[in-house]
């Protein structure tokens, strides 16, 4: 079975099966990534049970609808936001409540002096969810950096600070520190108060330890909604570098599959039935949206390595969404930011 957890699929084949553990052996073929998908055994459960019925060996393949859309899907969430600034533009507090989307990445990563962050399910402790939810890469943090970032560059706007200056001011965190600035660096595009029309956006975080600050530049046609991504920096702080070259792949795959989520990846559903079913209606990145993407690797040797397969990816909704609002003065509150929502956003103002 393809899954990234075969030590607890064991235990699940033989609680299934009512066998001791000693007796199941998972084999996990190399077959590349998984990306959230292979969390769990999945189909095993059936396998296991079909093999002991015919006490034969069985293979359990899936058609393309059962493989990509009959699973889990990442959860559908809000996030509420209300932050305050003073004069200066200090944040002054930071109140946010994430409702599904779990908490990783939802601490602030700026200096605030007052701040609270809750996560909140239904009130009944039902499932919010008429269909299985489960881990996507980066399972949260794109939700949370989504809202987080965006609001930042919100605050930013009514401070009348540029958003570079407004992040820069409001951090005390030395590492934050050092990352935003070689991704400034290697940008090397200035940044205005905005809207500039230029297209430029910055999102940061820390995921799980390991720290991100990416730089967009993106061209909106304004009549069609579409967005055409030109350019990203991303810097990244994961500890100590063992594999550079690896490292640049991580970051860019992120930045490329960053780009579905954030412009088109969307499953609609009504009720307990999924209406998308395939890919001529879930259209995922492609070849010809791929932009210059620049890695940028901060080596710190004094931390031991720490992750850097999702840091990358969480930061792409926000730096798109402040990009896009750059270039046209419109701020995007929901994911994928599809040309539909951009132009019902250019529409209402």
């Amino acid at each position: 079975v393809s899954t990234q957890t075969p030590f607890p699929v064991k235990s699940e084949v033989a609680e299934a099966l009512a066998m001791p553990e000693e007796n199941v052996r998972i084999i996990t073929p190399y077959v590349g990534g998984g990306f959230g998908g292979k969390k769990s055994g999945q189909f095993i459960h059936d396998a296991a049970r079909l093999s002991r019925r015919t006490g034969r060996p069985v293979q359990v393949m899936l058609s393309r609808q059962e493989e990509f859309f009959f699973d889990t899907f990442r959860p559908a969430a809000i996030v509420q936001a209300s932050a305050g600034i003073d004069a200066a533009g200090r944040i002054t507090f930071w109140d946010f409540a994430h409702l599904f989307p779990g908490m990783r990445s939802s601490e602030p990563i700026y200096d605030i002096p007052h701040y609270r962050v809750v996560a909140r399910s239904t009130a009944s402790g039902e499932p919010a969810h008429p269909f299985e939810t489960g881990a996507w890469r980066g399972p949260g943090s794109n939700t949370n950096v989504f809202a987080m970032e965006s609001h930042v560059d919100a605050l930013a706007h009514a401070a009348g600070i540029d958003p570079l200056t407004f992040r820069l001011q409001n951090l005390r965190d030395e590492r934050m520190i050092r990352v935003l600035q070689a991704a400034t660096n290697r940008f090397g595009h200035p940044f205005s108060t905005g809207p500039s029309g230029d297209g430029v956006g910055i999102a940061c975080t820390n995921y799980l330890n390991s720290y991100v600050a990416t730089m967009a530049q993106v061209e909106v046609n304004s009549q069609t909604g579409s967005v055409r991504v030109q350019r990203i920096v991303c810097a990244q702080d994961m500890g100590e570098i063992i594999n550079p070259q690896g490292a640049r792949l991580q970051i860019e795959s992120c930045v490329t599959m960053g780009l579905g989520y954030c412009l088109s990846e969307e499953i609609e559903f009504r009720g307990g039935q999924i209406l998308t079913t395939n890919f001529d209606t879930y259209e995922m990145t492609r070849f010809s949206w791929a932009p210059q993407i620049e890695a940028v690797l901060v080596d710190n040797p004094d931390l031991p390595p720490q992750g850097c397969g999702e840091p990358a990816i969480t930061t792409m909704g926000a730096v798109i969404a402040n990009a896009i609002y750059d270039a046209i003065g419109v701020r995007l509150y929901t994911l994928p930011m599809t040309p539909a929502r951009i132009k019902r956003a250019i529409a209402g103002g």
